[in-house]
């Protein structure tokens, strides 16, 4: 089978990707912390095969590995095992299995840039200089003043390099200093990690999504990056830097197109990559792969001003950029950033859901983001992210306790939760939602299910449309003579917008207005964040 065929046939085309963050999602065997056994234990919520479900098609794991957990999983010490507190490898392969069998693709987190300091292959490294493992990491003696080798910083704040005192040179680490890179430019790494994907690959995995996939490769130079000259001060020092060198360097695209030919040896797999870039720095990840099966995460919905006009002119020119085998995808929250609902509101959140779910290409949607999950301050002594403190927020807040049920702890668990369950559980939660046909879980479904065995929604073309509203983001998808209206007011007010069609059915609306029945749009009038979904007949 060629390239070209698997391209065509490849799930992601189809796929609403849902985030699992495992420590969160459900516990089973009441430790308080969640695992494999409730993530099977929830499938059918996720996809049962019937409209009762979300119609979820693929899961993404944020990472089970042995670690010794400093960064919550990524920090690897073995690729190739389950750590304790989520199961073990027998429960993996079960949840491959049953999720199988109800349609649901496996995507698994894949965190090649660095591992922890507790893995074997590090501690052979810094055993000594001239250990084999040694250039698997990056190692630089100190300046003459025994100051690190460059001025790079870590993510999380600081410089980039630590001072290891067993051979007094500085390792590199572009987070935490119990994270230390690995040597991307050393063939025999490059051999390790893709046998790592081959390892899950052969459990049935169906995916990964690359993590800090921008930081692989460095200056084979590790030159000095220049000053920011726009910085003015921050919690975080690192952008005081342009990260010139210690990021994003032209030779992670020819990386990146060997983890795309590892996936073409095996049927139905793809990979997306963890990278905050605008479109024309996410052209050149595309353009890496040839086989048409991996993509970079597009965040800019995460991060735009609330405005129609700014939000259609990046999908315009994101639609724009994109070649024939590219495939977009769109994200509003993960387990890095604030939730959207805490963000903009729910009102706006309804609206973003609405488009996300009928824009061309991949939507990602993060656990609880369904129900409308809000972040909560989390008092500092029940804070687990310690770390997260040196970025410029605190990340405990997206990465509470799913909300089952009004019970104890949310239906989570039985036990006291690894972090406290949101304030507003017993009004926001899964069992509460499903019962209310207004809720932001049935505008979820229905959105959802909708896409899924849409012909239009999945394979038509996209076309904003011009209104002289600004306020009002309005466009069509269209394949052969089908057409469906996608018509979104971001504004506060009341906006009132003209089309030349008639008899057009409502599909679905924000507030669950009028769906179903058959209104003519010559003149449509939207109440505040009201969007709608309709099918065109021409």
């Amino acid at each position: 089978m060629n390239d070209k065929h698997k391209f065509q046939l490849n799930w992601s085309r189809k796929a609403v990707v849902y985030q699992i963050y495992p420590r969160s999602f459900k516990d089973s065997n009441n430790d308080g912390i969640g695992d494999l056994q409730g993530i099977i234990d929830k499938l059918d919520y996720l996809n049962d095969g019937t409209e009762k479900s979300l119609g979820i098609g693929a899961i993404w794991l944020s990472p089970i590995y042995k670690s010794p957990m400093v960064d919550f999983g990524y920090d690897i010490s073995g690729y190739t095992d389950v750590d304790p507190v989520f199961g073990d490898l027998k429960t993996f392969d079960r949840l491959v299995k049953e999720a199988h069998k109800r349609d649901i693709k496996v995507i698994m987190d894949f965190v090649a840039n660095h591992t922890s300091i507790e893995h074997p292959w590090f501690k052979e490294s810094r055993s000594s200089k001239i250990n084999p493992k040694r250039d698997w990491y990056i190692w630089k003696n100190p300046k003459p003043d025994g100051s690190p080798p460059n001025n790079w910083l870590s993510v999380f704040g600081g410089s980039a390099w630590t001072l290891d005192k067993t051979t007094n040179q500085y390792y590199l680490h572009s987070f935490l200093p119990e994270q230390p890179d690995l040597n991307w430019r050393n063939v025999e790494v490059q051999a390790a990690m893709e046998k790592v994907l081959e390892f899950w690959m052969h459990r049935g995995v169906d995916g990964f999504r690359s993590d800090a996939a921008y930081h692989l490769i460095k200056d084979d130079q590790l030159r000095d990056n220049p000053a920011n000259p726009t910085y003015k001060g921050a919690k975080n020092s690192y952008n005081s830097l342009i990260h010139t060198y210690s990021q994003g360097r032209p030779e992670a695209l020819d990386t990146m197109n060997t983890f795309c030919s590892i996936l073409g040896l095996h049927r139905d797999k793809y990979m997306v990559s963890e990278a905050y870039l605008d479109i024309p720095e996410m052209t050149k990840l595309y353009k890496a792969c040839s086989n048409g099966l991996h993509a970079p995460f597009n965040f800019n919905l995460i991060s735009l001003p609330w405005d129609a006009k700014l939000i259609r002119n990046h999908i315009d020119d994101f639609e724009a950029s994109l070649s024939k085998n590219d495939w977009p995808n769109y994200v509003l929250g993960n387990h890095d950033r604030p939730r959207v609902v805490s963000r903009i509101g729910e009102k706006r959140a309804r609206l973003l859901a609405m488009l996300l779910f009928t824009l061309r290409g991949m939507p990602f949607v993060y656990y609880g983001e369904e129900i409308g999950m809000k972040n909560i301050d989390i008092p500092e002594d029940l804070q687990k992210d310690l770390f997260g403190n040196l970025l410029a927020d605190n990340r405990d807040g997206e990465r509470t306790p799913m909300q089952w049920d009004d019970s104890a702890n949310a239906g989570f668990s039985n036990a006291k939760p690894w972090l406290p369950v949101g304030e507003k559980y017993k009004d926001v939660n899964v069992e509460k939602e499903l019962d209310d046909s207004l809720s932001m879980v049935h505008l979820y479904r229905r959105l959802i299910h909708y896409r899924t065995n849409s012909h239009v929604l999945l394979h038509g073309s996209y076309r904003s449309l011009d209104l002289g509203d600004n306020h009002v983001f309005a466009y069509l998808r269209e394949l052969s003579d089908e057409k469906i209206l996608v018509i979104l007011n971001f504004s506060k007010d009341e906006e009132s917008v003209f089309f030349p069609y008639q008899k057009t059915k409502v599909i679905c609306t924000t507030n669950g207005e009028k769906e179903g029945k058959i209104i003519d749009i010559n003149k449509v009038t939207l109440s505040p964040y009201q969007g709608y979904v309709v099918e065109v007949k021409t």
